[in-house]
């Protein structure tokens, strides 16, 4: 007796809202339907017992990231229009996105990242997946500059969010969350790097509004890095720095879009500090058990500071996107939080003893 199996991944789900067809090979690794859960002690504890706070772990995809929601669906129409190989550019997230995605396909993948800007865990996992990789003594901005180039004279196909096909599966995210909540929630709080997701969210959240699932649409409040904030500056920052390695980005290539969309919504983009990115980051591990990697943690750290302001009511209903899992990154955990490793007897009196009991 043959077996059949149930479809997975987010382009089988939400086919009727991509811009795939009958013959769009799908290529999944079963990506989307990531958590969103509530928080518990994180409202309490910074005094605004009201607020109705989620997250939507989108680390929990199957590379570790929100990548993977527009991967998918680059990936399979890559494939349809006869791709031999693709192209990106990366700071870690989209690199491994884009290896494991085209070794599923059969397909080339190669990789520009700017030199000693890269967490580990991501270098990793692009090494892993097959792809060629190439550091260049410049920055993400450099290195898509260059990519846009060789695309130009060269058969890859480049998979950045440049590519239309990435914002329409990343758009999926914002169907989710409605789905979980049963309705759209009052603002939207989402770090902001090349700009992309916070624009993919936005498609998301209009298509459902204009399609009468919702009758509304949350207010978009996206961060950047204050020492990475282009779109908060008004103009490209030529050598951008931040402790959020995802979003070190000096000149957002969907920087237009991303304005379009907070002022359609009413929202608001802003820059928050390494330092506010950090102290949202511990938080969410000690307070909530949530382990993120560094970048993620600026919608918190912008919530934080939009309800310190009053532009966030504290009585919202709130989604705090955090975009990739703290195993992306596992050496700043060890760096801002010192901990004594040294070892003890293996005998009951020493373990009290350490253990205060």
């Amino acid at each position: 007796m043959q077996t059949t199996y149930k479809k997975s991944g987010l382009i089988e789900k939400y086919r009727q809202h991509l811009p795939v067809t009958a013959a769009t090979p799908v290529v999944t690794l079963g990506e989307g339907n990531t958590p969103l859960v509530q928080a518990v002690n994180i409202p309490k504890l910074l005094g605004y017992p009201n607020l109705e706070l989620f997250f939507k772990l989108e680390g929990l995809n199957p590379t570790g990231s929100f990548k993977d929601r527009g991967m998918t669906l680059a990936i399979s129409k890559a494939v349809e229009e006869g791709a031999k190989a693709v192209i990106c550019a990366s700071t870690g997230n989209t690199s491994a996105s884009a290896a494991a995605f085209a070794t599923k396909a059969g397909l080339r993948c190669y990789v520009l990242l700017p030199h000693g800007y890269v967490a580990l865990g991501k270098l990793a996992q692009a090494i892993h997946y097959g792809a060629q990789i190439i550091a260049i003594k410049g920055n993400f901005d450099r290195a898509l500059d260059l990519v846009r180039e060789l695309a130009a004279v060269t058969p890859v196909t480049v998979v950045n969010s440049i590519n239309p096909y990435r914002l329409e599966g990343q758009k999926t995210a914002a169907f989710e969350v409605v789905e979980h909540l049963g309705r759209q929630p009052d603002y939207l709080c989402i770090p902001v790097g090349n700009a992309g997701n916070i624009c993919a969210y936005w498609r998301g959240f209009k298509l459902y509004r204009e399609l009468g699932i919702t009758s509304d649409a949350p207010r978009m409040h996206g961060f950047e890095a204050e020492g990475s904030a282009a779109i908060v500056r008004g103009e490209p920052i030529k050598n951008p720095e931040t402790i959020g390695t995802a979003i070190r980005i000096g000149n957002p290539a969907s920087w237009q879009e991303a304005v379009q969309a907070q002022q359609e919504s009413n929202g608001k983009i802003d820059a928050v500090t390494d330092d506010e990115i950090l102290a949202a980051y511990k938080m969410l591990g000690s307070a909530e058990g949530i382990f993120c990697e560094p970048s993620s943690a600026a919608s918190l750290a912008g919530l934080i500071k939009h309800l310190k302001s009053g532009l966030i009511p504290p009585h919202s209903l709130v989604t705090c996107v955090l975009t990739g899992n703290g195993l992306k990154d596992p050496d700043t955990a060890q760096k801002v939080t010192v901990v004594d490793l040294s070892p003890v007897e293996a005998d009951l009196a020493p373990l009290k003893k350490v253990m205060a009991l």
